[in-house]
C-alpha cells in the first residue's frame, strides 16, 4: 500500500450535531500526525464537482460548539451510481487525497465501501447520525444532542397538554430505529412509546388507553417514531375515532431535532472517534468505522456497521411500561 499523506474529510447525509467536532478532530490529529488535510465541501457531491479546499489549524477554529457541518452536506444521486463515483475518484487522484475520512450514517458509508472496493482507496467511517443506528458503536454523534432537544420541547409540550387536558402524540426522527423515540419517553415521563421494535396494533393502543387514564388522568404523552404509514397522525386519528371522548392534539418535532449546540457527550464521541480515524489511517486500517464500545475506541468493517441491525434492549419497554402507570 502506498504511503498516505494527504487525507480528505466529508460529511454526508442528514446532518448531525458533533460532525464539526469531529471535522476539528480529524483535522488537528491530521496535521498533529504529519498528514495534509483537504476539506470536501458539499458531501460526495464535493468530491464529484472538486469543492476541496486545504485545512489548516484554522479552518476548524471555533468549531466545536456549532451545531451542523463547516463543509456542508448533501445526499448525492449522481454518486449512487459507477459512473458518479468513478468521476469522484478522478478528483480524488487529482487533488492527490490517499485517504478519505466520511462523517455520516448508513447511506454515506455505504457511498464509501463502494468507493474503496471499486477503486481500491482507504475509506474510514465515523458515525454521524441522529438515529444511533449503526451496528457496532454504543452511541452515533449527534444522538445525545438530539435526545436531550426532544426531552426539552416534549417537557414543554407537558404544560398544555396537562392544562388542556389533552393527549399528544409526539413524532420524532428514527424510521427504522426507535432509540429516540424508546428513550425520549423514558426521560420525559411520557406514557408510552410506539417504536418499530415494538409493533402496535389495535389492542395495544386500547390497553394504553386505558392504562394510560385508570387514574383520572386526562392528559398524556405518547411519543412515535416516524414513519410513512403509521406516525403521530395514524394514532391520532384513530383515537379520534375510537375514543372521540378524548381532545388530541400531534405535533411532530421534524428538522427541529437537528439543529443546536452539540453536547459534551457528542463532542468528546466525535473528538475522541476523529482521532480514532487518524489513528486507523496510520495503523494501516481500511474500510472501517470507528466507534465507541463499552468506552473503548473499536473499528467495526464497513459491511458490519451498515448491514446488522443494531440491537434493541427490549427491557426499555418493560421500564416504560412499569413507570407509566
Amino acid at each position: 500500500m502506498a504511503k498516505i499523506k494527504t487525507i480528505g474529510i466529508l460529511t454526508s447525509g442528514g446532518d448531525a450535531p458533533g460532525m464539526n467536532a469531529a471535522i476539528r478532530a480529524v483535522t488537528r490529529a491530521g496535521i498533529y500526525n504529519g498528514f495534509k488535510v483537504k476539506g470536501v465541501y458539499h458531501g460526495y457531491d464535493g468530491l464529484i464537482n472538486d469543492e476541496i479546499k486545504p485545512f489548516t489549524t484554522e479552518s476548524v477554529s471555533g468549531i466545536i460548539a456549532h451545531g451542523g457541518t463547516i463543509l456542508k452536506t448533501a445526499r448525492s444521486k449522481q454518486f449512487t451510481t459507477p459512473e458518479g463515483r468513478a468521476k469522484a475518484y478522478e478528483n480524488i487522484k487529482k487533488e492527490g487525497i490517499d485517504a478519505l475520512v466520511v462523517i455520516g450514517g448508513n447511506g454515506s458509508l455505504t457511498g464509501a465501501m463502494k468507493l474503496a472496493a471499486e477503486h481500491d482507496i482507504c475509506c474510514i467511517g465515523l458515525p454521524g447520525t441522529i438515529d444511533n443506528d449503526l451496528y457496532g458503536t454504543d452511541s452515533t454523534i449527534g444522538y445525545d444532542t438530539t435526545l436531550n432537544t426532544i426531552q426539552a420541547c416534549v417537557d414543554r409540550i407537558r404544560d398544555t397538554a396537562q392544562s388542556h387536558e389533552r393527549i399528544f402524540f409526539i413524532e420524532v426522527m428514527g424510521r427504522d430505529a426507535g432509540f429516540l423515540a424508546q428513550n425520549s419517553a423514558i426521560a420525559t415521563g411520557a406514557e408510552a412509546a410506539i417504536i418499530p421494535e415494538d409493533s402496535t396494533d389495535v389492542d395495544q393502543l386500547t390497553q394504553f388507553m386505558q392504562r394510560g387514564f385508570r387514574k383520572s388522568k386526562r392528559s398524556s404523552i405518547v411519543i412515535v417514531s416516524e414513519s410513512p404509514k403509521c406516525g403521530a397522525m395514524y394514532y391520532a386519528d384513530r383515537v379520534h375515532k375510537e375514543f372521540p371522548d378524548y381532545d388530541v392534539r400531534v405535533s411532530i418535532l421534524g428538522h427541529l431535532q437537528r439543529g443546536g449546540s452539540p453536547s459534551a457527550h457528542d463532542r468528546i464521541l466525535a473528538s475522541r472517534t476523529g482521532v480514532g480515524a487518524i489513528e486507523a489511517i496510520m495503523q494501516g486500517q481500511r474500510n472501517v468505522m470507528v466507534g465507541i464500545r463499552n468506552n473503548d475506541i473499536v473499528y467495526v468493517p464497513f459491511s458490519e456497521a451498515i448491514r446488522s441491525d443494531k440491537p434493541f434492549d427490549k427491557k426499555l419497554i418493560q421500564v416504560l411500561d412499569e413507570l407509566s402507570i
